[in-house]
């Protein structure tokens, strides 16, 4: 598959110094990684490695998944970052999900998970992506979502009211995540918001990948 070489293409990108003793290949702990967050269930993934002759548990691939703390890249200088958040479902709580994104190339460039949406908030999160990016002279794209624009204003930062065009971008991409965590709904059962926000951030790691 296409998706799956170009994941493989990505596997330097994982580092596994979180590994002590462990008995499976790095090469299949990285394959195993990629492709849970590339939209393979566990059960399905835990296959993949049988078929290789390594026996393993569903929360062995979900703890490589989470040690292995995955991230977007750093060091981009888009010209314009559509910002969004959505609501996560976290066992019997909501969460939202903040995103930014380069409409050109429909790249994650942040994401983090808050338990609430607020001026504040949105601040740190800004803040967060600031020190990972060069987004000083970029166009910040929003809706009329007042806790975005005027976080974007107080840390001034240029932004456009925009309800349709190049912030599709995200959109498109949280239905994706949506469509994700409703599938592996499990995921976020019993989890902490820690664990959940690691996924998401494995999610958009692998996104970019793919990209």
């Amino acid at each position: 598959m296409p998706e799956i070489d170009r994941l493989s293409d990505g596997s330097d990108c994982i580092e596994l110094g979180f590994v002590e003793r462990e008995a499976t290949p790095k090469s299949l702990m990285r394959l195993s990684i990629h492709l849970h967050a590339a939209g393979l269930s566990l059960s399905d993934t835990v296959r993949v490695l049988d078929s290789f002759g390594v026996q393993r548990a569903r929360s062995t691939v979900h703890n490589w998944v989470q040690k292995a703390e995955l991230q977007s890249a750093d060091g981009k200088s888009p010209n314009h970052v559509a910002l969004d958040e959505t609501v996560i479902h976290l066992n019997d709580q909501r969460y939202w999900l903040y995103a930014a994104v380069d409409p050109d190339t429909n790249a994650f460039l942040h994401v983090r998970l808050f338990p609430t949406r607020t001026i504040v908030l949105t601040k740190e999160f800004l803040t967060e992506l600031q020190e990972k990016h060069d987004v000083a002279d970029a166009v910040f794209l929003v809706d009329g979502a007042p806790w975005l624009q005027a976080a974007l204003f107080e840390e001034h930062l240029r932004f456009q009211h925009v309800t349709h065009g190049n912030r599709n971008a995200v959109e498109r991409i949280f239905k994706e995540v949506k469509r994700r965590t409703k599938q592996f709904a499990n995921h976020f059962r019993h989890a902490s918001a820690d664990s959940a926000e690691t996924w998401l951030q494995t999610f958009a790691f692998a996104w970019n990948q793919l990209i």
